[in-house]
C-alpha cells in the first residue's frame, strides 16, 4: 500500500467519513444509519461500525449467519434484541456474540430515544446467512451473491458451497 493511500491507524472523530443510512430489503421496519470504523483505517478481515437505530425502526431483518461471527455493544439509548425468538431489553453496555453457526437475531428500536451501538463481525470470502422470517437462504461466495428458498434445497454454486 503507497503513502498516498495508507489509512490511519488511529481515527479521530473530526476525521470520521459522514454516517450514511441504509436499509435492508427482507426488513420491513428497517433503517439505520452510521460509518465503517474498520474501513477507515484498513482493516479487511474484520468489521467495526459505530450504528444509529432511530425510534420506530430495526437494524436489519431477523437473520442468522453460518459462518461469519458478529457482535454488538450498546453505547446508548435502549433496544430490543430478537434472539432465537427470545425478546431481551439491552442497553448502554449491554453485549451481544454470536458464534457460528449463529441463531436468529435481529436488533429492535421501539423506545423513543435513539439506539446507538457499535457492531462488528468477520469478513469472510464466503458466507451463507439464513432469514427465517422469509425462508430464504442468502449465499455469497466472492463477488456473487444468490437469494433461495430456504426449503428448496438449491444449491446456487455446485461444487463451491462443499467448499465452506
Amino acid at each position: 500500500m503507497s503513502e498516498a493511500t495508507k489509512k490511519p491507524h488511529v481515527l479521530h472523530v473530526k476525521d470520521r467519513g459522514p454516517e450514511e443510512s441504509f436499509s435492508h430489503p427482507y426488513g420491513t421496519r428497517s433503517k439505520v444509519s452510521g460509518t465503517s470504523l474498520s474501513d477507515a483505517t484498513g482493516l479487511q478481515r474484520i468489521g467495526v461500525h459505530l450504528l444509529r437505530i432511530a425510534p420506530g425502526h430495526e437494524a436489519f431483518a431477523y437473520h442468522s449467519h453460518q459462518t461469519e461471527e458478529e457482535w454488538l455493544y450498546i453505547l446508548s439509548g435502549r433496544g430490543v434484541a430478537v434472539v432465537d425468538g427470545q425478546e431481551h431489553e439491552v442497553g448502554p453496555g449491554d453485549f451481544m456474540g454470536f458464534p457460528t453457526p449463529s441463531v436468529a437475531h435481529v436488533l429492535r428500536n421501539p423506545f423513543s430515544e435513539e439506539l446507538v451501538y457499535l457492531a462488528g463481525g468477520e469478513r469472510h470470502a464466503s458466507e451463507v446467512a439464513d432469514f427465517p422470517e422469509q425462508k430464504k437462504r442468502m449465499v455469497r461466495v466472492g463477488g456473487k451473491v444468490a437469494v433461495y428458498p430456504l426449503e428448496s434445497g438449491e444449491n446456487p454454486f455446485p461444487g463451491m458451497l462443499e467448499k465452506l
